[in-house]
């Protein structure tokens, strides 16, 4: 888990970037600061991993802020001024967001801060990095088991619905559950470990667990209120599928 802060003296950018973290798995928000003295007492105090520093701020700017620093964690810098981003990148900062900066932004730049901090934590210690996926989790009892944030959550195929790729990890939805697990792994690796006669992938972005396929639509699946496209590279495998248990 990577702890971080967020530095902005604006509450509706404060406010976007912890909605933005709440929605990473390998990210925890530490505390969110108006100001760089503020920043400096919380990381006198607990440990921080990443930093996401507005760089136009009053009395001191993110950029001197982060210059004075002695033991400096992963910066990500966030502004509306682009004439700062060559400043930012001298000072050796993962990314430089230009705001106003939509999710997709956001991620590409936490994807990149976790591989620096993967790569750190391997070279240390390589039993400390959040396993993706327990290669001997095959169970015949239907189950397997998932690491997500330093646990391992045992879930039920026959309750998975689907399964959203992002980037560089998954959200996997579960009947009867209001939140996704959301494990570190990639759409690849998932899919050549779940069962295929059960599970298919209709999407680049999207796994179908094939017996909670009950109304299909303009090629797209329906989930109650939720709508999954299906991918032309995977539409006829799909639609064979669909078709073979079609009544005539």
């Amino acid at each position: 888990m990577i702890n971080c802060i967020t530095i902005d003296d604006e509450p509706l950018a404060l406010s976007q970037l912890a909605g933005y973290i709440s929605r990473i798995p390998f990210l925890n928000l530490v505390a969110s600061c108006q100001d760089a003295f503020e920043a400096m007492k919380i990381l006198s105090t607990k440990k921080v991993d990443l930093m996401f520093v507005d760089i136009n701020m009053p009395d001191l700017n993110g950029i001197d802020f982060v210059h004075s620093l002695t033991e400096k964690p992963m910066v990500i810098f966030t502004t509306a001024y682009s004439e700062y981003a060559v400043d930012g990148f001298k000072m050796d900062a993962i990314d430089y967001l230009l705001k106003p900066f939509a999710f997709q932004d956001f991620l590409k730049g936490v994807n990149k801060a976790y591989k620096w901090w993967a790569t750190q934590k391997e070279n240390n210690n390589r039993d400390l990095l959040p396993s993706p996926i327990d290669a001997s989790a095959k169970y015949s009892d239907g189950t397997l088991f998932i690491k997500s944030d330093y646990r391992s959550t045992r879930i039920t195929l026959d309750d998975v619905k689907y399964i959203e790729g992002m980037s560089e990890y998954v959200r996997i939805f579960i009947e009867g559950e209001e939140k996704p697990v959301m494990p570190l792994l990639s759409m690849k690796r998932i899919m050549d470990t779940l069962p295929p006669q059960q599970f298919m992938r209709v999407h680049r972005s999207y796994i179908v667990n094939l017996n909670k396929v009950t109304e299909v639509s303009r090629l797209r699946i329906v989930f109650g209120e939720t709508f999954i496209p299906i991918g032309e590279n995977y539409k006829e495998r799909f639609m064979e599928y669909i078709n073979s248990r079609m009544m005539r």
